[in-house]
């Protein structure tokens, strides 16, 4: 339904009370903004492009189109720090992933919570003023990678524009959350998925896609803000040759590939990463990895696989190609370069750049003309062991041969999928010239998974040419020291022009949240340990923390309502790493309403967010059928329930932990996977897709996996007396 108004008895959205009253509020926009007064006042192209003057709002995803996360709010500041209270707390109803940067607009918040629903706030008290729920079926979230997701939404021209988990992109009236357009924009049966947020630019939305390791051809695309038509659309690999190439950068991009790789999607999905360069008129997007990760299956006789894992410059009214930077020629690690893209005008050798930088998966920093995509460095940022160092002349990677894992033996390599740095926005300061990143030190364990992998392509599983059995910790106690002594994590203050780390914050856990730096000399950053912090933008020191209880791994923001500054923070468990690895994160005890909390000086606001406690691990029912049972579930487990349910059948806590099954050990467990007895809580019907005998051997794994668990809770118990 591209460019129709819906009837007002199919709009999905709640009113409260307060929205009445803000739905006659239409007149001129005030200094700080107020929601009791004042609606959404319009965002047209000229406010877009003015935003940092506009400090008292955040009026897009990165703050201004060069997404430097910096506000010049400076009320709250060093001398004031010890002050910040919380304001309010506002619950999002989300009992999953909660990863929204929210956009403030003249007294009035709009964020997102799990299963992309969209709320708007009183910025001042936290007050809900409308929902809406766009009703994404519950299927669909056997194609989220990385949970329910979703990153934000933009505003232009008093409408509210996100994009759903299913594909669509949709419009809302800004003031009463009534559904203007709605415009599909993915095969409906295709395995793609949206979390991101949305860029307005030029009076087009601007959005990629998630799917990747389901087998999907990425591309981002453009549509009219006014009406949802479709304006262009630029794909990120080549599809078949034998229909022809899109245009003269995809057919130079096919040169790069080798085999069928058009029959398992390709990959290179824009799932994040976007900025934008008003005076250059230049566009940038970050490409995800390839589908599948391991390159011998998708490209088998190698080749760069352009444009993974590339920062890619468009037109913004044409989407036509201008120059690209690969960060992974031949991407095989999951190494995106879909993190967030910074632009700012450095001086380098005396010299004043236009640059661009990014930290992505891979490791390295990077500085490039954002001109010309001239490399100009390249240092890493944490220890990585894939290659070596970056050759300035050509600027590729010297790689590590035995990275690629060549053999089919495993390869333990640094970073891992989880990435050096993943999407958690990082963020720049102009006053101190440093780089605020949440970085991670995480190495994983690959090898080969080849054989029968075409064969066995299923676009609602994991597709990544990579074994997962190699990667599980074997025992508990594996796993307590995998964490001990080789999982880290930190906020790292990053010098772009002399590439070196100036200070950095060690953190308990990894996955932590993205950064807000302020002209009040501060950092503002949450983690997955449940505490808010803020830093010495200067030298790193712990000026105040606060104790939320819940992870926050969303970007923060600074806005000013009637004076007064506030700085919020989307909570909530939930987001990739807590469903995939579990054995990581470590477990959370169970599901917990997500928040968008807000502070300010002197703030009396109560916060009461508590998460379940953790459940004991039941004796099992049964032993498993055999160790060669186990093996064979092992895999099978990592391709259709590990995205869910957490590899080695480990759950954070946020969907249930299947070795606590009532059902497990038991002739009622394939209920679930043969009979569709969950769909409608969104569990996938595997009928057809998995034969008895393959989700006995599941079972089977999962058992060996619960009798660990069993035994080493007997164990501790029996210590602790």
């Amino acid at each position: 339904m591209n460019g129709k108004k819906m009837p007002a008895t199919a709009l999905k959205v709640i009113l409260t009370g307060a929205t009445i009253g803000l739905l006659a509020a239409c007149g001129g926009a005030v200094d700080s903004g107020d929601a009791s007064t004042q609606a959404s006042q319009g965002i047209n192209e000229e406010r877009l492009l003015n935003a940092a003057g506009e400090p008292h709002n955040w009026l897009t995803h990165g703050g201004t189109f060069s997404e430097t996360r910096f506000s010049a709010l400076d009320a709250i500041n060093l001398e004031t720090i010890d002050q910040l209270d919380l304001a309010w707390a506002a619950p999002l109803g989300s009992y999953r992933g909660v990863e929204a940067t929210p956009i403030i607009v003249d007294g009035v918040m709009y964020t997102t919570g799990s299963w992309s629903e969209v709320l708007a706030l009183n910025a001042a008290t936290g007050e809900i003023l409308w929902r809406y729920d766009p009703e994404v079926p519950r299927s669909k979230g056997a194609h989220a990678c990385c949970d329910v997701v979703n990153r934000g939404v933009a505003v232009y021209n008093d409408k509210v524009i996100f994009g759903s988990l299913d594909g669509r992109l949709i419009a809302l009236d800004s003031k009463s959350g009534e559904q203007i357009w709605e415009t599909r924009t993915v095969p409906l049966e295709e395995p793609y998925t949206i979390t991101g947020a949305p860029r307005i630019v030029k009076g087009k939305v601007i959005i990629g896609n998630g799917g990747g390791e389901f087998g999907v051809r990425g591309f981002v695309a453009a549509y009219d803000a006014e009406t949802g038509e479709q304006a262009w659309k630029f794909y990120t690999v080549p599809g078949n040759p034998d229909n022809g190439f899109e245009n003269e950068a995809i057919e130079m991009a096919a040169e790069t590939w080798t085999g069928e790789w058009w029959k398992l999607g390709g990959g290179g999905t824009v799932w994040d990463s976007m900025a934008f360069d008003p005076e250059l008129d230049l566009l940038y997007i970050g490409v995800g990895n390839g589908s599948p990760w391991n390159q011998k299956v998708r490209s088998p006789d190698g080749g760069d696989n352009l444009f993974l894992s590339s920062i890619v410059a468009l037109r913004p009214d044409t989407g036509e190609y201008v120059w690209h930077y690969q960060t992974t020629p031949g991407e095989t690690w999951d190494y995106t370069a879909t993190q967030n893209i910074i632009l700012a005008d450095l001086e380098i050798e005396g010299e004043l750049r236009k640059v661009l930088m990014q930290a992505p998966k891979n490791g390295f920093f990077y500085v490039i003309d954002r001109i010309s995509g001239e490399l100009i460095s390249a240092e890493p940022f944490v220890p990585i062991n894939w290659a070596t160092h970056i050759d300035m002349e050509t600027g590729r990677p010297v790689e590590n041969p035995e990275a690629r894992y060549l053999s089919g033996g495993p390869a333990l390599v640094k970073p891992s999928p989880f990435g050096a740095h993943n999407w958690h926005p990082m963020s720049f300061n102009p006053e101190t010239g440093l780089v605020y990143i949440p970085a991670q030190d995480v190495p994983f364990l690959y090898s080969d998974q080849i054989e029968g992998e075409i064969a066995r392509f299923d676009r609602d599983a994991f597709n990544i040419g990579v074994s997962l059995t190699d990667a599980l910790p074997e025992t508990e106690e594996a796993r307590r020291t995998l964490l001990r002594q080789l999982v880290q994590a930190h906020l790292a203050a990053w010098d772009p022009v002399a590439q070196k780390e100036v200070w950095r914050v060690q953190h308990e856990r990894m996955w932590n949240g993205g950064t807000l730096t302020t002209s009040g000399d501060l950092v503002f950053q949450g983690t997955t340990s449940g505490v808010f912090n803020a830093y010495n933008a200067k030298t790193g020191e712990e000026l105040w923390s606060y104790p939320v209880g819940v992870a926050m791994v969303g970007g923060p923001v600074a806005y000013e309502v009637n004076g007064e500054q506030y700085v919020a923070v989307s909570a909530g468990w939930g987001s990739g790493a807590n469903l995939l690895a579990g054995f990581y994160v470590g477990q959370t005890g169970g599901p917990v309403e997500g928040h968008v909390l807000a502070f300010k000086l002197g703030g009396e606001g109560e916060l009461n967010v508590a998460a379940l406690p953790q459940k004991a691990t039941p004796e099992p029912a049964r032993q498993p059928h055999s160790a060669e049972a186990v093996v064979r579930g092992t895999d099978l487990y990592g391709r259709f329930c590990g995205v869910c349910h957490g590899g080695a059948a480990i759950s954070s806590g946020t969907l249930p932990d299947l070795r606590q099954s009532a059902t497990l050990g038991i002739d009622t467990f394939d209920a679930f996977l043969l009979q569709g007895a969950g769909e409608a809580i969104g569990m996938p019907n595997f009928a057809g897709r998995l034969s008895q005998q393959e989700v006995d051997d599941i079972e089977d794994f999962i058992l060996s996996r619960a009798w660990m668990a069993f035994q080493d809770e007997q164990q501790s118990t029996s210590q602790a007396e």
